[in-house]
């Protein structure tokens, strides 16, 4: 899914507080995932479904435009 990432921003443009929401691969529960938006084009990393605990891989792409790609998967099919 992309999104557009340019919300409330700082003195130097940043988004600040953004975040999506995500659909746990494993128990289907919807979670709010905050977007790390300075921590470069490419990102990947776990993080803990907040309902059911169990982890998943976070992948995070972002463009010149200002848009995020982000997309989840079991951390068992890594």
């Amino acid at each position: 899914m992309d999104h557009d990432v340019f919300g409330s921003h700082d003195e130097f443009g940043a988004d600040l507080d953004h975040s999506e929401q995500i659909s746990c691969p494993y128990c289907g529960e919807s979670c709010e995932l905050p977007i790390d938006l300075v921590g470069g084009s490419s990102q990947e990393y776990v993080h803990d479904c907040e309902v059911c605990c169990r982890p998943w891989v976070v992948h995070v792409r972002l463009d010149g435009e200002g848009y995020a790609s982000v997309s989840v998967t079991t951390l068992d099919n890594e």
